[in-house]
């Protein structure tokens, strides 16, 4: 699923009221070989995603749930458990240590798959063609956020191109992006894959 959800200026005002606070800027030159790659890393629930819960001879314990909008999820027995912003893994041994209250069999295994991802979102700012919130169910880079969002315009400053990136709450890096240097393949490990939460802006 991708498409334009929000206008740009919307996107960029739900970024900085999301984080609770008036939002600091830093702006540090790249090492784009150390920048943080979700395709490396496992992933992390959010908001909207749709997780499938299996505990092995047990199906009355499985189910399948959709993180709501605070976070949690509701399983049989344990009732809420708050799973967006973590990995399967760290649902997976939160939900073992809930349900050993109830469950004595040490043999049981629980499993945690993400059946549905809805909250893989970015923003493209400033001159592109269709500004706007974009969502995905595959990880994406610069240059395809910039296609998603039709490209560039005639007014873009293709070389002064800004990845902002939230590094904590309320504290956003600039990261700078040439995209002439990218389409060229002269500077190919500029073209970063996005996190959920990245803003695009093109000057």
């Amino acid at each position: 699923m991708r498409g334009v959800l929000l206008t740009a200026a919307a996107g960029l005002a739900l970024a900085a009221f999301s984080a609770g606070c008036a939002p600091t800027y830093v702006y540090n030159p790249a090492n784009y070989a150390k920048e943080y790659d979700p395709r490396k890393h496992e992933y992390t629930i959010g908001v909207g995603d749709q997780i499938r819960i299996n505990v092995w001879r047990m199906a009355d314990l499985s189910s399948e749930a959709l993180v709501r909008a605070d976070g949690v999820i509701t399983m049989p027995l344990i009732g809420d458990v708050y799973v967006a912003g973590r990995t399967p893994t760290q649902v997976r041994e939160e939900l073992k240590k809930r349900l050993s209250e109830f469950v004595k069999d040490e043999t049981a295994v629980i499993t945690v798959a993400v059946t549905g991802i809805n909250s893989y979102r970015f923003v493209v700012s400033g001159n592109v063609a269709r500004a706007g919130i974009f969502a995905s169910n595959y990880f994406v880079s610069v240059s395809e956020a910039l296609a998603l969002a039709g490209g560039p315009n005639q007014f873009a400053s293709t070389d002064q191109i800004l990845l902002i990136r939230m590094d904590s709450p309320g504290k956003f890096r600039h990261i700078p992006i040439n995209y002439d240097e990218i389409a060229s393949r002269k500077r190919p490990e500029q073209d970063l894959v996005l996190k959920a939460g990245d803003t695009v802006f093109v000057p």
